[in-house]
């Protein structure tokens, strides 16, 4: 369908069509996909946590919550042929697409896994700096985390966004026809409206739209050009009104951000420690195994040889009866210590996130290179010297010398300075302070909502529309001598304010009880560092005591097997003996690697064990801090 132009107006109506049809040319080229969406918020929201990131933690690090297609957990489903209940067992990239999916690249782009290559048969074994690496990639707990603090960037944009210009473009085509007169009259509007506003951080507001109509009147042939623009502003100038009370929501959002990189942080911390816990325990249930099953063999020898002894006549029969129900209670023993070793293992597989059921196997040389270095740094089994002329009275007084810090570990420091040093380092109790600040800016939004408000707004309109059974030879042009001016000045006196009081009173409460949280951090992390340091101590003392108790019950089993062939023991001394022996070697596995994880805790407790994107930790030097830092 053609449209006429009214005579003597094409001069006056060609360069405004012309401008419509720019318009509606750049708003068409403006349109984007789903997949320019996506790839927009992630580069708007990994500038938003690099730019936090220095100010919260004074680094920048790589950060992403994309998860690759091919991380250890998809490869040994596939490769280990694993139960799986679905295409979603291994991630989005399997799924069936869907009708209507918008996004066809999403999660198309495959990353290889640098950790951890599976072998051709048999499990893949994983030291403790690579359990790290797999947690921090395969976890799902540590994925949302992630996922929080990106999200938080998200909403820091959108909260940036109440400040910004924001541009809108509508097109609209309308047909009209009246019947009322008897007579048809129908018509056709083309319109394009333009729009703009901006809110200033000191609550002014801003506002401009501009229209263009071409009018036709399908059944008189008129045509007509209407143009039409307004713009408004409105200030607030009591309540309201500030650059504090504008920014509030963006302050907070610009805050939120903060806190979500400190926790995460701190979680990054805690996730490490029990990955290192995990390890090492699951290591010391493998080492158990190891003694219970050297503990069964020893009682199997020790049955048959009370068989032979008693087939002899040198042992009673009950000795022998003795000898098989030890037998029987250190295979009970034996298999109860497997199984606990496969149900720890099971559960650390699933910290990391990895199928429960996969064939995997730690590295047993770490609790090996362990048990050797805490060996030579606090372990001392020489005896002293002794004179053997020297008769100690039986009612002399005896002294109870206590712990002290002879081959003390590296981290056992003075309470008070790690006090100091937590303090000053812990991410959550700066959080707790900060959060001080912003209950104090609630106070102020609050108070600020009691007084009167005072709104000032002015608009100016200019030109006139049109439509398509109001197509008339009248042009419309924007002249601001021709236009309509406004000014309202509004106030709302303060004479009902009972919400606004109630919500002052509960920010004032919400600061008390802001405050107090802070208190009560601070008690807790005295508390946790002093036990931690307390632990340390005496676990340190069991290391060494129980190292004392191997020695002693190795001892004592070659003694009574010596006297047992002598004929001067009995088989229960035996074993006892090898009781004893196993109960001492599984307290000593257990105190060595409960000292380690006490010294990652106290590190974490202080907020000084660093840990990068990866998850690999970095331990603090105690001699590159003084005391007061």
């Amino acid at each position: 369908m053609a449209y006429k132009l009214h005579r003597g107006k094409a001069a006056r109506t060609g360069p405004a069509m012309v401008f419509c049809l720019a318009v509606t040319l750049l708003t068409l080229a403006g349109c984007r996909t789903p997949t320019d969406y996506h790839r927009e918020a992630d580069e708007v929201a990994y500038e938003i946590v690099a730019e936090r990131q220095d100010q919260a933690l004074g680094r920048v690090e790589p950060f992403t919550i994309e998860r690759p297609s091919t991380i250890l957990r998809r490869r040994l489903l596939e490769g280990q042929d694993l139960t799986m209940s679905g295409p979603w067992s291994l991630g989005t990239d399997r799924l069936e697409v869907i009708d209507h999916w918008p996004d066809d690249t999403y999660q198309a782009e495959i990353t290889l896994d640098p950790v951890a290559v599976l072998p051709e048969d048999g499990p893949v074994k994983i030291t403790l700096v690579e359990a790290l690496q797999i947690g921090a990639r395969n976890s799902l707990a540590y994925q949302l985390q992630k996922e929080s603090v990106f999200r938080t960037a998200l909403s820091l944009d959108l909260a940036r966004n109440e400040f910004r210009d924001i541009f809108s473009q509508r097109i609209q085509s309308i047909l009209d026809a009246d019947t009322t007169s008897g007579e048809t009259a129908a018509g056709a509007t083309q319109t394009s409206a333009s729009g703009w506003s901006r809110v200033l951080e000191d609550g002014t507001t801003l506002t401009a739209q501009l229209a263009i109509d071409l009018a036709n009147l399908l059944t008189g042939g008129a045509s007509a050009l209407g143009i039409g623009g307004d713009a408004s502003v409105t200030i607030p100038l009591l309540a309201g009104s500030g650059r504090h009370i504008q920014r509030e929501a963006l302050t907070q959002a610009e805050r939120d951000v903060l806190y979500a990189l400190w926790q995460f942080e701190q979680y990054k911390k805690t996730f490490a420690v029990n990955v290192a816990r995990e390890y090492l325990s699951v290591l010391a249930q493998q080492d158990q195994v190891d003694n219970a099953e050297a503990n069964y063999q020893r009682n199997i020898l020790s049955a048959r040889r009370s068989r032979r002894l008693a087939d002899a006549a040198r042992l009673r029969e009950i000795e022998v009866d003795q000898a098989v129900q030890a037998e029987l209670d250190a295979r009970q023993r034996w298999i109860r210590a497997v199984q606990n070793y496969e149900g720890a293992l099971d559960g650390f597989k699933e910290l990391l996130g990895l199928p429960v059921d996969a064939r995997i196997e730690l590295d047993r040389g770490e609790l090996g290179n362990l048990t050797a270095e805490m060996s030579a740094a606090m372990i001392d089994l020489t005896e002293p010297p002794r004179d053997p002329n020297e008769v100690v009275p039986a009612d002399a007084v005896i002294e109870v010398p206590p712990p002290d810090m002879a081959n003390a570990g590296r981290y056992e420091i003075d309470p008070d300075h790690a006090v100091r040093l937590a303090f000053a380092n812990r991410p959550d109790l700066r959080e707790a302070q900060e959060r001080v600040f912003d209950a104090q800016r609630q106070v102020v939004i609050a108070a600020d909502a009691l007084g009167a408000e005072l709104t000032l707004f002015g608009s100016v309109d200019s030109g006139g529309r049109r439509s398509g059974l109001g197509a008339t030879a009248d042009d419309a042009q924007l002249r601001l001598d021709r236009a309509t001016w406004r000014a309202l000045l509004t106030l709302d006196l303060p004479i009902e304010r009972t919400a606004e009081r109630r919500a002052y009173r509960e920010s004032l409460i919400a600061l008390e009880r802001s405050v107090r949280e802070v208190q009560a951090l601070e008690d807790q992390i005295k508390l946790s560092v002093r036990n931690r340091l307390r632990s340390l101590l005496s676990l340190r003392e069991s290391v060494q005591i129980n190292a004392k108790g191997v020695q002693v019950a190795e001892k004592r089993v070659r003694s009574v097997n010596m006297f047992l062939e002598a004929g001067e023991a009995q088989i229960r001394d035996l074993l006892e003996a090898q009781s004893a022996l196993l109960g001492a070697q599984d307290a000593l596995t257990s105190a060595i690697v409960n000292y380690r994880v006490a010294e990652l805790e106290l590190q974490r407790d202080m907020g000084l064990l660093q840990v990068d994107e990866k998850g690999l930790w970095r331990e603090f030097n105690p001699k590159e801090y003084n005391d007061g830092t």
